[in-house]
């Protein structure tokens, strides 16, 4: 009864509009000892200033009383904002208070997020779980979060009777302002109940509703303070020793190697609004390998940025070449792992001979000057150099050395201009490589310069409900002929296609140039029923691949998306979405390559278990990278489905299944993928996670080689069964939010196996029995001396031509184990092991057993490493 009584009243009070107008809250300057930040309110000077709360539910019932309600205060001085939070909670012994490493925001949390600019699209969020575990996060564009951001600031968490608490100091170091007599910030605190999965804000932004920033309340009363300039130089020492197996004859391979180097990085503020970061010979040793794979395909694999210092404030140095979320959603002007990538260069060594060749290039220096000014401008700027490599070949004690990779400078820079009360926005980008090609070797195959740019305008309206956006990039690239002509013919372009009229290879050209670009229309919120379409472009001399990443040019792409949302809990759901797609894309010389369509649907029951699926139906389609230079391949039709069914996550064990298969029509492709998991909550301070993954496809006409053949080129092609398997685990022991111990393992096994091959005849026709000629095993012999299968096309008694078998067996193994020491705010010790197992064969049989025992039979290459850094606040 009481109940329904205070959400009457409550329903009452929002009616009556109190809650349409702005939240503020007064705070007031310390004049007396600041608090001492222990968790436990009992210094005077809180008093100073009253409690604010009366929070409102968002999730999973809008605009209702929370479950359980919070109060905060707010003070400040010449140095830095405290905050007091008071969680209430009726059941303390409930609290979850897991720990984890910082950003981890698992169990209880409150969250304080300063719009500092008071430009309404930026603010700086501040997150601290009921174990005293710490998450930053800095919001861009009204709702874009980052959580590669980590300030310095200072927090403790307290539990007793009432519920928990949180003491907060975030030094104005941190935030972001110009000098005012008087300051008005927007403002707003969360917080998450996790044991029901709600959530409850001082201010109420719905779920449906677009942006983010500009709905917070709004903090009054600070008055007379100095923007502060942050000033941090970290350096920092490293020690790393490897140890392997020894290789007879190879003197580069003597079975361990002992290093040691140091290094420095900096925060600097250049302006009250701008910041420069920088790093003088980065290290990132203690940074997770990347996932194993193997790639069959012409496209190349996008992977996740790890190092520190590219991943903060990664996303205002980005200019994304389409909207939504499509199959191209992942190409953009930068992508900041070209920088300090694997040497271009591939040496073929003679018999005898042996390299000495780096794994990666060496990254000399880079800074980053990111900030937004009074006027609205964000700016961003980037700047790296890296060395030029050598590999040093020696052959029975004669050494040379053989440039690999030469040294480069890369750029990229940013701004955008916030206009019309933030509703419309202009940006522009550009971003510059260039290459001291002094070697002819690598003349002839890398681009001595490349240039791209673009511009983007973005409007919102009727409260940033609907949205309108178009954009546009262009590159140029410079080099050589023969470093143009081979980009011409190697993917993404592949000019040489003889069925496609508008391509032309120019053997004599020194420069490539192309453009592409967007325009999107939709409607992102205040609506159950959302929506957007776009149509995309990027011409065949489009290329980013320098400094940003695309995955596919000579496209004309157009999407259709609708959406229904569900938020609110109705029956047995929690939640409930559903997604409609329809998806066609064409060249640039009118070829249709794909037509299709996907319906999927999601939802999470009131027990918080959530499944999940999908269907998608393509047309014929046509691939114009199959082939690699050759024509156009037809595709047949395609069905692919997906599903998957999680447990509640709040509970001590969580399980996941996913599933997912495709096949194609006529049966020439089809494949299987299986993805099972289990996180297990061991303790408060324990959590393990294990997924093992399964895949298995067949594909009829798999890539074999291009052969050369009577001034003609036969398309090798065969039928590949190819079984994959992958083991992921972490362990995460978390001794306190700021002593760490994570240990990551990954065992991956990958066979295919070829046979029926066969060469392209008529890549277009209609009937898949017409598109190529199958080999008689009169045709084909294996020569197991080479290696190799030798075809006889004339059955003459002759070899014709032939090619290295294409059966494989890849087995990999990668694991780091890091442990980390945050001992002072911004210092940080890590020792940190890692080892990797490598090892590959022809046989292409899968035999899951004998091949995992052969993996952990393959000698380890181990790395013991030791960093050091010390934070000076200057």
């Amino acid at each position: 009864m009481a109940r329904l009584l205070i959400s009457l009243i409550f329903s009452l009070t929002v009616l009556s509009g109190i809650y349409s107008q702005k939240r503020t809250y007064n705070t007031t300057k310390i004049t007396t000892e600041p608090p001492h930040v222990d968790g436990i309110f009992n210094e005077k000077v809180w008093d100073t200033v009253e409690w604010s709360g009366d929070f409102i539910q968002r999730i999973p019932y809008e605009n209702k009383p929370p479950t359980q309600q919070t109060q905060f205060k707010i003070l400040y001085d010449d140095e830095n904002l405290y905050i007091a939070i008071r969680c209430f909670d009726t059941s303390p012994d409930s609290i979850v208070k897991r720990m984890s490493r910082r950003d981890g925001f698992d169990g209880d949390w409150v969250e304080v997020n300063i719009d500092s600019y008071h430009d309404l699209r930026t603010a700086f969020s501040f997150t601290v779980t009921a174990a005293g575990v710490k998450g930053d996060e800095a919001i861009t564009s009204d709702n874009d979060w980052d959580s590669s951001w980590d300030p310095v600031w200072y927090v403790k968490t307290g539990i007793d009777d009432l519920g928990w608490t949180a003491e907060i100091r975030i030094p104005l170091t941190q935030l972001r302002f110009s000098k005012q007599d008087e300051y008005v910030w927007g403002f707003q605190v969360n917080r998450r109940l996790y044991r029901e999965e709600e959530m409850s804000s001082w201010v109420f932004i719905s779920p449906n509703a677009t942006g983010w920033v500009h709905h917070f309340g709004e903090l009054h009363g600070i008055k007379n303070i100095k923007p502060q300039k942050q000033k941090d130089i970290v350096p920092y020492i490293v020690g790393r020793y490897e140890h392997y197996e020894k290789e007879d004859g190879n003197p580069f391979a003597e079975g361990k190697d002992l290093f040691g180097t140091l290094g420095v990085d900096g925060k600097i503020g250049v302006t009250n609004n701008l910041t420069l970061d920088f790093s003088v010979n980065p290290d990132f040793g203690q940074v997770e390998a990347d996932p194993s794979e193997v790639n069959l395909t012409t496209f190349e694999t996008k992977f996740q940025e790890k190092r520190p210092f590219f991943i903060e404030g990664n996303n205002i140095l980005s200019l994304r070449l389409t909207g939504g979320d499509g199959p191209l959603a992942n190409d953009n002007l930068f992508y900041s792992r070209r920088i300090g990538k694997l040497p271009e260069r591939e040496l073929e060594l003679e018999d005898g001979e042996y390299a000495n060749t780096p794994e990666n290039t060496t990254i000399l220096g880079a800074f980053k000057l990111t900030g937004k000014t009074p006027k609205g401008w964000s700016i961003g700027v980037m700047e790296s150099v890296t060395d030029r490599e050598k590999a040093e070949v020696d052959m029975e004690g004669q050494r040379r050395k053989e440039e690999i990779e030469p040294l480069t400078s890369y750029f990229a820079g940013r701004i955008q201009k916030d206009m019309n009360n933030t509703n419309t926005r202009i940006g522009a980008m550009f971003t510059a490589t260039n290459r001291d090609l002094s070697d002819i070797k690598l003349e002839n195959t890398m681009h001595r310069s490349v240039y791209t740019g673009g511009v983007n305008f973005n409007h919102q309206w009727k409260d940033k409900t609907y949205y309108f956006n178009f954009s546009t990039v262009f590159s140029h690239i410079r080099g050589s002929e023969k470093a143009i002509y081979e980009t011409q013919t190697s993917a993404p372009h592949f000019f040489q296609r003889d069925d496609a009229p508008h391509l032309k290879a120019d053997s004599t050209l020194t420069s490539l140039s192309g453009i592409g670009g967007t325009i999107e229309y939709g409607r992102a919120g205040n609506s159950k029923w959302l929506y957007t379409t776009w149509i995309t472009w990027r011409s065949p001399g489009l290329n980013v691949n320098d400094i940003g990443y695309l995955r596919r040019n000579d496209e004309i792409q157009q999407i259709i998306w609708v959406g229904f949302r569900q938020r609110e809990p109705f029956s047995i759901f929690r939640s409930f979405s559903l997604n409609l797609n329809q998806y066609s894309g064409f060249t640039f010389g009118a070829e249709k390559r794909y037509l299709g369509g996907n319906v999927n649907a999601h939802w999470t029951f009131k027990n918080f278990w959530n499944m999940g699926g999908g269907l998608s139906r393509d047309a014929k389609s046509i691939s114009t990278e199959t082939l690699r230079g050759g024509p156009s391949l037809l595709n047949d039709g395609s069905i692919n489905i997906w599903s998957y069914i999680n447990t509640d996550y709040h509970k001590k064990v969580q399980l996941y299944f996913e599933y997912s298969s495709y096949i194609l029509d006529h049966k020439t492709s089809a494949g299987q993928y299986y993805y099972f998991g289990a996180n297990i909550q061991l303790s408060d301070a324990f959590r393990l996670s294990i997924g093992p993954y399964v895949m298995k496809r067949t594909d009829n006409i798999a890539y074999v080689d291009n052969i050369d053949y009577l001034d003609d080129i036969k398309y090798v092609r065969g039928k590949i069964n190819q079984t994959e398997t992958s083991l992921t685990i972490r362990l995460n022991y978390n001794i306190t939010p700021d002593f760490t111990v994570q240990y990551y393992g990954m065992p991956f096994i990958s066979a295919g196996k070829y046979r029926d091959f066969k060469f392209i005849n008529d890549s277009k026709a209609d009937d898949i029995n017409d598109r190529y000629i199958q080999y008689t095993e009169n045709q084909v012999t294996f020569n197991s001396d080479d290696n190799i299968y030798e075809i006889d096309e004339d059955i003459n008694g002759i070899t014709d031509y032939s090619f290295d078998n294409p059966n494989f067996n890849v087995f990999d193994f990668n694991s780091n184990l890091v442990v980390r020491w945050e001992y002072l705010p911004g210092s940080t010790l890590y020792l940190v092991w890692s080892q990797r197992r490598n090892d590959s064969r022809s046989d292409g049989s899968f035999a899951f057993w004998s091949d995992a025992k052969d993996l952990f039979k393959t000698s380890p290459y181990d790395i013991f490493l030791i960093k050091l850094s010390y934070r000076f606040a200057l």
